[in-house]
C-alpha cells in the first residue's frame, strides 16, 4: 500500500525542495548575449528573463538565476560549468 502524507509532511517537502539556488557569476570571458543564450538553454528562461539576469550578473557581479533542489540545482551548475560560464550552487 502507499504511503500517506500529512500537510506537514508535505510542506517541509516543499520547503526543502527549494532550498538552493544557482548563482552565475560574472566573468570577462563570457559576452552578455553568450550568457543569455545559455541561460535559455539550461535553465528555461524566456530571453528576456535571461537578458535581465545577464544584466543583473554583469552589474552586481553574480545573482540567484533559480532555484529549486539541491540536485537539480547541482546537475545544471554543472551544464553551466561545462559551458564555460562560473557558477555555484548556494543555500537561500
Amino acid at each position: 500500500m502507499g504511503q500517506t502524507s500529512t500537510f506537514e509532511d508535505v510542506l517541509i517537502e516543499t520547503i526543502t525542495d527549494k532550498n538552493y539556488c544557482l548563482i552565475v557569476w560574472n566573468d570577462d570571458v563570457n559576452t552578455f548575449d553568450y550568457v543569455a543564450e545559455v541561460l535559455v538553454d539550461v535553465c528555461g528562461h524566456s530571453q528576456e528573463q535571461a537578458e535581465q539576469c545577464a544584466i543583473i550578473i554583469d552589474s552586481k557581479g553574480k545573482y540567484a538565476v533559480q532555484d529549486g533542489s539541491y540536485d537539480e540545482m547541482a546537475a545544471k551548475c554543472t551544464i553551466l560549468c561545462n559551458k564555460k560560464l562560473s557558477a555555484t550552487v548556494g543555500e537561500k
